[in-house]
């Protein structure tokens, strides 16, 4: 851990635009408001895992608040479905104390290894977003030190429009000490999980619109360099929890029904070179994992970190991307702009860039968290290397794309979209400006990316070019 005023070089989960801060280490909601209260006029930003892939975590010449040490059970309510825990716990730690008791996370992410703080400010989302909507829906109250007001105890009901302008506020309206969730009751650790494979993208998002009525959980692994008639090609996951009779009757099973320790992860090389995700080691990776999938398979067993959480499964695994790091890509569009994802996917496609796997998954609609990324409609994500040739300028037409059709892009992953499009993209920011300007007036919140988009701090500039 980080002692006070290191100077060190941060960066996102995606190793790009590295910069310089101070970092501090937080243990008590005490370190919270001291920080707040130092910081110089470069501001303060909380950081938890550092997986946001951009730069929402980093905060070039001024202060970076590490807040893991803060990592507390403070209370698990079984019969209540509830737990209430210090920000800088991990859904890793959560899910080891409280799978085991029969509950698990409403909304969980891609990995676990992210901290509930984190999942609040950037109002993370999951494979069942169509079903339940994103991590804050679930959040029944928060404590929040704040530069102008302190600390403040929030909620839906309780200073609502605090509470969710902090819902998806990339931090920026202050910093959270803990929080109490809602939690789901379940029978055993392990999801009951049906796949198939889609041969191409309309029969993928048929399939999924369907899956809706049907399944909790549900996300399609596409291949972004298949063309023609194989264009979107996919493989599909519809899922849920298991139930105890969904276990083998014999043996151990049921009686370890709700263990819960991961596979321990792999560690990843620790250097490979930058080619070494390129158009034909790709194209050879998403072939092998299409064929090997199954054409359709039903009622598969199989843990719930690997269904969650396979990524996990390898510590370190941007360094395969080699130094130059990695852009993650995420969007969303309207049911109604589903073609953008089919020209997005053809983009892709055309530009031969080394994507692995990109992720569609089915939105419902949005909360009233002016700031959260998901709305009812289709959300895309795809990795892609910095290096790729052609890639900034394909990212700025998919931006201008997705902006036209009432979609935005994921700022807990952008680290590059273009400034005058972020209120095109969230037409709720001033709103949110409104709130975030009662909490700090002095800016004392700050990070790269609210620099980066200036839009977060202060309205543009009148007769500004947009």
């Amino acid at each position: 851990m980080p002692s006070d005023g290191d100077l060190r070089l941060v960066s996102g989960w995606g190793r790009t635009a590295a910069t310089a801060a101070h970092l501090t280490s937080a243990l008590t909601p005490v370190d919270l408001s001291a920080a707040i209260k130092r910081a110089g006029p470069r501001g303060v930003i909380g950081r938890g895992l550092g997986r946001s892939y951009g730069d929402a975590a980093q905060n070039a010449g001024g202060d970076v608040l590490v807040t893991t040490g803060m990592n507390r059970i403070l209370d698990v309510d079984v019969a209540g479905s509830t737990a209430r825990v210090e920000a800088g716990v991990s859904l890793d730690t959560l899910m080891r104390t409280v799978v085991p008791l029969g509950l698990w996370p409403v909304v969980t992410p891609g990995t676990r290894q992210v901290t509930v703080g984190g999942a609040i400010g950037c109002d993370v989302h999951g494979k069942n977003h169509h079903r339940d909507g994103s991590f804050a829906a679930h959040v029944e109250s928060m404590v929040l030190e704040t530069p102008a007001r302190g600390t403040l105890t929030v909620s839906a009901n309780q200073e609502p429009d605090v509470f969710w302008a902090t819902a998806g506020g990339m931090g920026l309206t202050g910093l959270i000490s803990e929080a109490t969730i809602r939690l789901v009751p379940i029978e055993t650790s392990s999801m009951r999980v049906d796949t198939e494979r889609a041969v191409d993208l309309d029969t993928a998002m048929a399939r999924m619109t369907e899956g809706d009525r049907f399944y909790r959980y549900s996300v399609a692994w596409v291949d972004c360099l298949a063309r023609g008639r194989s264009l979107g090609r996919s493989v599909l996951e519809f899922a849920d929890h298991a139930r105890l009779e969904d276990l083998p009757p014999a043996g151990r099973h049921r009686k370890r029904a709700l263990r819960f320790k991961p596979v321990a992860s792999v560690p990843a090389p620790p250097w490979a070179p930058s080619g070494l995700l390129n158009r034909w080691s790709v194209a050879a990776f998403n072939e092998l994992w299409y064929r090997k999938s199954p054409r359709r398979a039903v009622g598969r067993v199989v843990a719930a970190a690997a269904f969650f959480h396979p990524l996990d499964l390898v510590t370190g695994w941007p360094r395969l991307y080699g130094s130059r790091g990695f852009l993650q890509y995420q969007m969303v569009v309207p049911d109604g702009a589903a073609d953008t994802v089919r020209r997005s996917i053809e983009a892709l496609s055309g530009n031969g860039c080394g994507s692995f796997l990109a992720v569609l998954k089915r939105f419902g609609a949005g909360n009233l968290a002016p700031l959260s990324f998901p709305q009812s409609g289709w959300t895309l994500a795809f990795d892609l290397p910095a290096g790729a040739s052609g890639l900034g300028p394909m990212l700025d037409r998919l931006d201008e794309m997705v902006a036209a059709a009432g979609g935005r892009v994921y700022l807990a992953k952008d680290s590059r979209l273009r400034p005058d499009l972020l209120e095109a993209m969230y037409p709720a920011l001033p709103t949110w400006r409104v709130v975030r300007e009662r909490l700090d007036p002095d800016r004392r919140m700050c990070s790269d990316l609210a620099r980066r988009l200036p839009a977060l701090l202060d309205p543009p500039t009148p007769g500004a070019a947009r």
